[in-house]
């Protein structure tokens, strides 16, 4: 696929990097010409230097043929031009341009052929807030990913000493559950993958990644760790845009403080919520965590713009006697460097944002797209097409059908109806299929699995 990519900074390099490494035509447009050629020193890709939206410079980046074009730079109105640009004059079909403003998010109209023809918008913060939400729903997960407009939904949780199930093999999960279905798609233990069998062995910090029904999240959970309360008391550290909006998702429900260094901002964000107490100083601060009785708060969770005030509070928090701290950060070196620190949980707005952006470039048809384990492994809702004549899926038993090496099928989605998957479970068309690959190096394969032949009619 021939795709120009727009913006070379922190999120236009993620994406870059993620899809130069599958064979595709890359080509990366930015003003910064040493960023640029960072990237190039890198990856196997073009970069042409120049403003994103002109026409000239979309041109040189091949624009008269590209299949898509991925408008990520920092200017909201730079990202909508340039799709505007490349729809009236080149006619790209796929124009994807990230959005951050709600000014204009909450005018979804404006974003049609008709006026401004972007056809995926892609809002960092909104994902980063919808994800922050999800872990506080579900005290004790690492990551919580939603398939099937939430039907199904992936959960990575950490096994800790007293839970049921560890030091039991995964085929006691069906007894210890009757009527309850879940699948273990991967463990991870000290870092490798491990293929998950009926009579693997659960162990203490092993992480595991499984698929169940929304509903059944919970019982799931309890058999791999011990039950925790669920949240209560929060603060949240930084008042811009995700601050913002996870305090007024959240502020009906739990108990919500906000901590804004800016005075301005801090005031601003006071008139606009209604239930947060909101707070002006630094989060940093240890007289006033205490003051705010950070020993008794359930989760602290650090979103301000600076990566290195984030950790530092978290990790602060965390010492005073916060439950659970969770800090966002950008650096993906850093990201790795507080795994293993006090920090709980490390918040990436790339691999949030490459889900949504992958969603759109897989081929075949594919419903929603997860980066997992920092880009390494990846789940994928599929939907079975055509029939057995035609697919490599439909008609199928599960084993049956070829997957790749390290690939599993967690579950199947038909309808309102979903099934964990089991080996003589039958793919039917238009069944969303959820699978989870360890090795994102496989998904060429899995993309050819779900495309139908030109039997097809």
């Amino acid at each position: 696929m021939k795709i120009i990519i727009l913006g070379a900074g922190q999120v236009g390099s993620s994406v870059a990097n993620s899809l130069a490494s599958e064979s595709n035509d890359i080509t990366v447009v930015d003003l910064n010409a040493q960023l640029l050629g960072e990237m190039q020193d890198r990856l196997d890709l073009r970069t042409v230097q120049g403003h994103a939206s002109h026409p000239d410079v979309l041109r040189r980046a091949g624009a008269d043929d590209a299949d898509m074009i991925i408008a990520v730079t920092n200017s909201d109105e730079t990202n909508m031009v340039a799709c505007q640009i490349a729809w009236t004059l080149f006619h790209t079909p796929t124009k994807i341009a990230r959005v951050r403003e709600l000014g204009y998010l909450n005018y979804p109209h404006l974003f049609t052929h008709d006026a401004l023809p972007v056809d995926v918008l892609i809002s960092p913060e909104q994902l980063v807030t919808d994800y922050i939400q999800r872990l506080i729903e579900h005290p004790g997960a690492l990551q919580v990913l939603d398939f099937a407009g939430g039907r199904v939904r992936l959960v990575a949780i950490r096994a800790v000493t007293g839970g049921p199930l560890v030091g039991h093999e995964l085929s006691a999960l069906a007894e210890h559950m009757p009527g309850t279905e879940a699948r273990v798609a991967a463990i991870y233990r000290q870092g490798q993958a491990i293929s998950p069998e009926g009579n693997t062995v659960i162990e203490a910090d092993d992480e595991v990644f499984f698929i169940a029904a929304a509903s059944n999240i919970k019982a799931v959970m309890n058999e791999l760790r011990r039950q925790e309360k669920p949240f209560k008391r929060l603060i949240f550290a930084g008042g811009g845009s995700i601050g913002r909006r996870l305090c007024a998702a959240l502020e009906d429900k739990y108990r919500v403080k906000l901590i804004e260094h800016n005075a301005a901002n801090a005031k601003c964000v006071a008139e606009e919520l209604e239930k947060t107490i909101v707070l002006r100083g630094d989060a940093a601060d240890e007289e006033l965590l205490l003051e705010e009785n950070i020993e008794d708060t359930d989760v602290f969770c650090a979103v301000t713009n600076d990566d290195e005030a984030n950790i530092l509070s978290a990790m602060l928090a965390k010492r005073l006697g916060a439950r659970k701290v969770m800090a966002l950060i950008n650096r993906g070196a850093y990201v790795d460097l507080v795994e293993n620190t006090s920090v709980d949980i490390a918040i990436s707005p790339q691999q949030a944002t490459m889900g949504s952006l992958l969603t759109h470039i897989r081929r075949g048809d594919v419903a929603n797209v997860h980066a997992l384990r920092r880009g390494a492994a990846e789940a994928i809702e599929a939907i079975a097409h055509g029939d057995k004549n035609s697919s490599k899926v439909v008609g199928r038993t599960i084993e049956e059908i070829k997957l790749p090496k390290g690939t599993s099928i967690g579950a199947v989605v038909r309808g309102e109806e979903v099934l964990i998957a089991h080996h003589d479970t039958l793919i039917e068309p238009e069944d969303h299929v959820i699978l989870f690959l360890v090795d994102k190096r496989q998904i060429p394969e899995v993309e050819r699995l779900f495309q139908v032949g030109v039997t097809f009619l």
